[in-house]
């Protein structure tokens, strides 16, 4: 059946309709502000990043000593400029929200020359970066047999993928740039299916096996050593509130994992005030809400199996 094109004449009130809803429903439009982040900026400069973390497994190959140094050095050009805007607008959007204005209106602050200055310190943070991306490269391969290369675990693991996003997060929640590190560990637990916060702290040698479904929050502290598998969860026991209900912020409420841990499948381990000690091993489907001593083997009572004819 052929599309009737006479009913193209409904679509301007609908129009009227949708548009009238923007004033109804006013919190969740951004008009008549200075612009956003950009989501598909943000996507392409954690691109670059990863280009310049990994040269030679990302879009360019054949690079060598003679000409990695031309390749590397344009696309720190392009970030530098990238990244100021896109820190420029995220700055300027939260003035505007602690001070209900307008596009910076009242601010002495010049936005586009604080960008760049967390621009620079955040790019000087990249060789910090990949010394801890090549420890958790050599985490996954001495940690699973099935690995047959470290190329291997750099093109197809989604833990590294998410871990490395992260890291890069880290760095800009660490020089509070707001928004913008939410959004790049967002879109790679859209990829991944791991769910890890800018502000957990993370330290080297962190591996993920398998890893869909983990995730892991905000005031999280993990160790050196760690192996964590699929379903696994870092997170809160409960949300303390003030007397009028408001949810408090800035607290610890995510547990810490100390040196050398193992997490097995779909354990959850909740509280701020949760420590597993160094050396201990979680076992699979645990629930865990309170502190365990180093070196401490964790299980749930192996269950019963009944079999019955059918």
């Amino acid at each position: 059946m052929a599309t009737d094109l006479s009913r193209k004449d409904e679509l301007p009130e609908l129009t009227s309709r949708i548009i009238e809803t923007y004033k109804t429903f006013g919190k969740i439009n951004h008009l008549g502000h200075c612009p956003l982040p950009n989501l598909a900026t943000v996507i392409d400069i954690v691109e670059d990043l990863k280009e310049v973390i990994f040269p030679g497994y990302r879009r360019r190959q054949n690079l060598h000593f003679g000409n990695v140094a031309y390749h590397v050095g344009d696309l720190v050009d392009s970030l530098h400029d990238s990244l100021t805007q896109q820190f420029a607008r995220a700055l300027r959007h939260e003035h505007d929200l602690r001070n209900s204005v307008s596009c910076g209106a009242g601010s002495e602050v010049d936005f586009e020359a604080l960008g760049q200055a967390k621009t620079l310190q955040f790019l000087a943070k990249i060789p910090h970066v990949r010394e801890l991306l090549a420890s958790d490269v050599q985490a996954a391969y001495e940690g699973d047999p099935a690995a047959t290369s470290l190329d291997e675990i750099i093109f197809c693991y989604p833990g590294l993928e998410a871990i490395t996003v992260q890291r890069l997060a880290h760095e800009l929640y660490l020089l509070q740039v707001p928004i913008i590190p939410r959004m790049m560990t967002e879109w790679a637990h859209s990829r991944t299916g791991i769910d890890i916060h800018p502000g957990a702290n993370i330290g080297p040698s962190f591996f993920i096996d398998h890893g869909t479904g983990v995730v892991i929050g905000e005031t999280t502290d993990i160790a050196a050593h760690v192996r964590i598998y699929q379903g696994v969860t870092l997170g809160a026991l409960n949300f303390p509130r003030d007397s009028e209900g408001n949810i408090i912020r800035g607290r610890k409420r995510h547990p810490t994992i100390e040196d050398r841990v193992e997490i097995y499948a779909n354990a959850t381990i909740l509280g701020g005030e949760t420590v597993v000690g160094t050396g201990s091993v979680v076992g699979a489907s645990v629930s865990l809400t309170r502190s365990v001593p180093p070196n401490t083997l964790v299980t749930v009572e192996k269950p019963s199996l009944r079999f019955r004819e059918r």
